[in-house]
């Protein structure tokens, strides 16, 4: 009889502890935290705390976010969760689940904090908006400058490459004191003759071409004569064979007048092989010689 009577007691007791134990269990899940609101992505806000830098805070369809308001800050209104911004200072209660999160039961924070809060992320706002438009500008400068730089390396090119052909050209041609010699025809005639050979039409309309493409071209034609017969009438010739050029050349090749230098008439002068009489070079004597000029200063020689 005593026995089962002490049984009875100790069985009690036991349970009574078990009981003890549980509720301090249950006690002991329950956290409160306060902290700062560092970012949130969905349901999870990121809380930096005095102990820990980040803190994952699990929000659920009961958590209870609220607002206190009065002097003793004993009412609350109730808020909706969106009011859980980055920079909010909150204070936080529930449990840890099995991943180490914070499951909010209860949110609280404060009206001015807030406040306070909104007008951080409307700052944040403004230049993170002023951030991407002075890098939109920014990459727009920057392609710009790609586009010129592009554009100048082209010039550049051009440049060298006009150089170049100017370079070979008076190595063919030769040049003047103040004009490089790009390009020249010769047209010959026979002895007494001034009028232009058409098989000479295209070897000029072709000189005439390529001119028009060269920056402040000038065009100089040189008529010729022989020291065959007088030195007036050859004087006259070499006149005559210089103007029937200059004037094929402004009316079939459509050089501007104002790239034409003055027609020379050269006489007896520079002759080919002076002294040399024989019929070859009498033919060779008889001659213009068109150039295309170009001004050393235009062409940065």
């Amino acid at each position: 009889m005593i026995r089962s009577k002490w049984f009875r007691i100790v069985s009690g007791l036991t349970v009574v502890l078990m009981l003890a134990g549980m509720s301090a269990t249950v006690v002991s899940a329950q956290t409160k935290l306060k902290g700062i609101i560092k970012g949130r992505s969905g349901s999870l806000i990121f809380l930096q705390t005095a102990d820990s830098p980040k803190v994952v805070v699990q929000l659920t369809d009961y958590t209870d976010v609220a607002q206190v308001q009065g002097v003793l800050k004993a009412r609350s209104k109730s808020m909706s969760m969106a009011a859980l911004i980055p920079g909010l200072p909150i204070q936080v209660e529930g449990s840890l689940n099995a991943d180490g999160q914070l499951v909010a039961t209860k949110i609280r924070f404060k009206g001015d904090d807030l406040q306070q809060a909104q007008a951080i992320q409307a700052g944040l706002s403004e230049t993170s908006a002023q951030t991407q438009q002075n890098s939109a500008e920014l990459e727009r400068q920057n392609a710009a400058l790609a586009a010129q730089n592009a554009e100048l390396t082209e010039q550049q090119k051009k440049v060298a490459a006009n150089k170049a052909a100017i370079a070979e050209a008076n190595a063919r041609f030769g040049q003047l004191n103040d004009y490089n010699i790009l390009d020249e025809v010769t047209v010959y005639f026979a002895n007494g003759k001034v009028n232009v050979d058409p098989k000479y039409n295209s070897q000029l309309v072709a000189l005439a071409e390529k001119a028009k493409t060269i920056n402040g071209f000038m065009i100089q034609v040189k008529g010729y004569a022989s020291a065959t017969g007088s030195a007036a009438l050859n004087q006259k010739l070499s006149e005559d064979r210089a103007n029937n050029v200059a004037n094929f050349l402004l009316q079939q090749g459509h050089v501007p007048l104002t790239n034409m230098l003055a027609p020379g008439a050269m006489g007896e002068s520079r002759q080919i092989s002076a002294g040399d009489t024989t019929a070859d070079t009498e033919a060779a004597n008889r001659r213009v010689v068109v150039r295309i000029l170009q001004n050393k200063a235009i062409a940065g020689t």
